[in-house]
């Protein structure tokens, strides 16, 4: 991570000891006493949500967040803040100086005495810093993990809170016990209380220092991407409201894996840069840009959304600009890049149009009307893969040749990056919690709709084609190969910084993926189809939880047992599948000695007499049948196959195949650790499959899912495919070091 070192905080670190930098500090401008001093109001204490929060499972209450939003109300959102601020770049040290008006209102039939902030870009200011902390504990980092040099760290600082001329106090706080170093939340005492029901308006002034680009943000030469750059209010929760029983306020620290949770409101944001720089930002830019002393103020407006980024460069080319005329359009495209990388910008723009196009129709009209996508330049590609209300970034790269894996993944992240806007932006997940609705459910998402693309990857070039190998990798392929099936540390439902590593919680993505790609398949396409637009209407401008994603899949699908089955199994545990066939045979019934019943009389059957009827109607057989089909004789065959089983078990078929080409199914169903299917038949059996329709993409190992009596080019071929997503695996990480 990145961090300009400036007086300021080289003097807090060197300086105060660790109490000292967490303790009450005082607004520095002077407060205006009121008139008369207002009456003590009695404020409960309102608790923070605990530093553990992770997968709710009991449902939101039907009016939680103000219920569903019906088609007929006034605003897309229930509108529980408005920031209006005034930010200035200062290009050249890399500074932001902003004043800023919060305007925030008390949902709760209690008074609020505090509320909470977070102040995001000080997880970069230094080694105290929660993000930091766990960045040097991660073994395997986090993104590219860009080198952090002198004078390329960031901070933000306040610099004033004011409540009605009054000033107020505030406290840096750590409410999942991070080091008291960090720096990320800090609690406001006001000086007047909020009554229920009523709002509140802050004076904030600020000032930031942007780290040199990493983890989302940051600056790069003369390219700017400034986000989680002010100071943003939590969430007051409600009882009945992802879980909580009580009004709880969710402020968790800046974690090096957690995102951002929000409100939903109004941003009025004016933007002044240098004259020759193009930005963009979120929402639409309202007016005519205002030129003064060298410098040009932009102002964009965007109402129901929980977020605001911009970017700022005097290096981008004419922006490119597209109109998407869709259910509520039209909407404006506009794709921002610099010279090296023009050759990205038509795929970026037509991959964002068809997002529109895949994400309306599959889940809802797209509410807003702009779509703005960033490629980042060079040296700045930390900037990318990342998104912000009706604001992006993609990736960038210098090959754009279709059916390469550069196109895949310069076309997956715009993708995906847009389909964050739906579900962390309109379904408003809580990404510190319960990373899975975003990240996890987005993925799955985008791979649907890269497969309805025809998107694949093919790999019949090169040093592969020379060893003969060749395939096309389809998108779910890679999902399953990166999902750590065989040893999932943590429950997909697990928040995102107390996990077992970095690697386990990069699998919520793929994971997820992989799960639900399952449970489509079990449920059907259109049943699971049904359950997320359900899910989708249900919970847009609301904060669904994973208990509400659940309750509607369970009812969009009419499939609950299956539903609440792969939830118990992957969301709420770290369920691993495993079923493998262990053993099977083929063998004829033949006589046996013994006594048998014939006519009504027990008649004895010696060796040499059943030795010699085996081979009289073996004689007889083959005089009938010259030329008999494979697998066929005097006698019947006795198979027996047995399938074990490890842990999660999903419902699944065994398919067992004879050598006439004709196959039976079985159902698998036991919950114990083995099942045995016996059969008899007139034809001999050659070999088996579990899962023979490839719906249970959990399963950790599919290369023992196959058992062959004779050469079948069933395991074979499921071997290559487990081997070509891998190699697609293998593939994407050397495209993102």
């Amino acid at each position: 991570m990145t961090r300009r070192c400036t007086p300021f905080a080289l003097a807090a670190l060197l300086t105060l000891s660790a109490p000292a930098i967490a303790k009450t500090q005082t607004a520095t401008a002077t407060p205006t006493a009121p008139a008369t001093a207002p009456a003590a109001v009695s404020c409960p204490t309102i608790p923070l949500a605990a530093a553990n929060a992770a997968a709710v499972r009991t449902s939101s209450a039907p009016d939680a967040w103000g219920g569903p939003r019906t088609a007929n109300a006034a605003t897309l959102s229930d509108r529980v803040v408005a920031y209006s601020i005034d930010a200035t770049l200062d290009p050249d040290k890399h500074t932001v100086t902003g004043k800023q008006t919060l305007t925030w209102r008390n949902r709760s039939g209690q008074p609020v005495c505090s509320i909470y902030l977070h102040l995001y870009l000080n997880a970069f200011e230094g080694p105290g810093s929660t993000f930091m902390t766990e960045q040097r504990a991660s073994a395997t980092g986090f993104r590219s993990n860009v080198a952090t040099k002198d004078g390329e760290y960031g901070y933000i600082r306040l610099d004033r809170v004011q409540q009605g001329g009054a000033a107020a106090k505030w406290t840096f706080v750590q409410p999942d016990n991070g080091p008291k170093t960090d720096r990320s939340v800090v609690r406001i005492d006001l000086p007047t209380p909020v009554a229920p029901g009523a709002s509140t308006t802050l004076a904030i002034d600020f000032f930031d220092q942007l780290p040199r680009v990493v983890a989302r943000t940051g600056y790069y030469g003369s390219f700017h991407l400034v986000g989680q750059w002010f100071p943003k209010v939590g969430v007051l929760e409600l009882p009945g409201e992802r879980g909580a029983a009580a009004p709880r306020w969710n402020a968790h620290e800046f974690h090096l894996h957690s995102e951002f949770y929000a409100d939903y409101g109004s941003y009025d944001v004016r933007l002044t840069v240098p004259k020759g720089y193009t930005v963009g930002a979120t929402g639409q830019e309202t007016g005519a840009p205002v030129e003064r002393n060298g410098k040009v103020t932009h102002r964009y407006v965007q109402h129901d959304v929980h977020d605001f980024a911009w970017t700022a460069d005097n290096r981008y080319a004419k922006p490119l600009l597209r109109t998407w005329n869709g259910p509520n359009g039209p909407v404006e495209v506009r794709v921002l890049y610099t010279p090296e990388y023009a050759s990205n910008a038509e795929p970026v723009a037509q991959a964002t149009i068809d997002s529109l196009t895949y994400f309306s129709r599959t889940l809802g009209p797209y509410p807003y009307k702009t779509a703005t996508a960033v490629v980042p330049p060079y040296g700045a590609r930390e900037a990318g893969g990342m998104e912000y209300p009706t604001f992006f970034t993609a990736d960038s790269t210098d090959t754009v040749t279709p059916g390469s894996l550069q196109r895949f993944m310069l076309d997956f992240v715009t993708v995906h990056e847009f389909g964050h806007g739906y579900f962390y932006g309109i379904l408003g997940s809580n990404e510190f919690e319960e990373p899975m609705l975003d990240e996890g459910m987005n993925e799955y998402w985008d791979q649907r709709m890269m497969t309805s693309r025809n998107q694949t990857l093919d790999l019949t070039s090169g040093w592969l084609k020379a060893l003969g190998i060749g395939t096309r990798l389809r998108p779910f392929d890679m999902e399953r190969l990166g999902a750590s099936l065989d040893d999932p540390a943590d429950p997909l439902g697990m928040n995102s910084w107390a996990v077992l590593s970095s690697t386990s919680y990069s699998t919520v993505y793929s994971r997820t993926a992989t799960a639900m790609r399952q449970l489509e398949m079990l449920v059907g396409k259109p049943a699971l189809e049904r359950a997320m637009k359900l899910y989708y209407d249900r919970w847009k401008f609301r904060h669904p939880s994973l208990a509400d994603l659940r309750d509607a899949l369970a009812e969009g699908t009419g499939k609950a047992d299956i539903v609440n089955a792969a939830f118990d199994a992957y969301v709420f545990s770290s369920g691993r599948t495993d079923d493998r066939i262990s053993s099977m045979t083929s063998s004829e019934i033949l006589p046996l000695p013994g006594y048998h019943q014939q006519q009504g009389r027990q008649m004895m059957l010696d060796s040499k007499a059943a030795q010699k009827d085996i081979e009289d109607r073996r004689a007889a057989w083959k005089k009938a049948h010259p030329n008999p089909a494979a697998g066929t004789g005097p006698f019947p065959f006795h198979t027996v196959v047995v399938v074990r089983r490890d842990a999660v078990k999903p419902p699944q078929t065994l398919r067992v195949f004879f050598a006439d080409g004709s196959h039976r199914d079985f159902a698998v169903t036991s919950q114990g650790s083995w099942q045995r299917f016996v059969m008899d038949t007139p034809v001999k059996a050659t070999g088996a499959q579990l899962d023979p329709d490839n719906l249970i993409r959990t399963d950790a190992n599919k290369l023992n899912d196959s058992y062959s009596i004779e050469a079948r080019p069933q395991a074979s071929r499921r071997w290559f495919g487990d081997f070509s997503a891998l190699l697609q695996a293998f593939f994407t990480l050397l495209a993102t070091v």
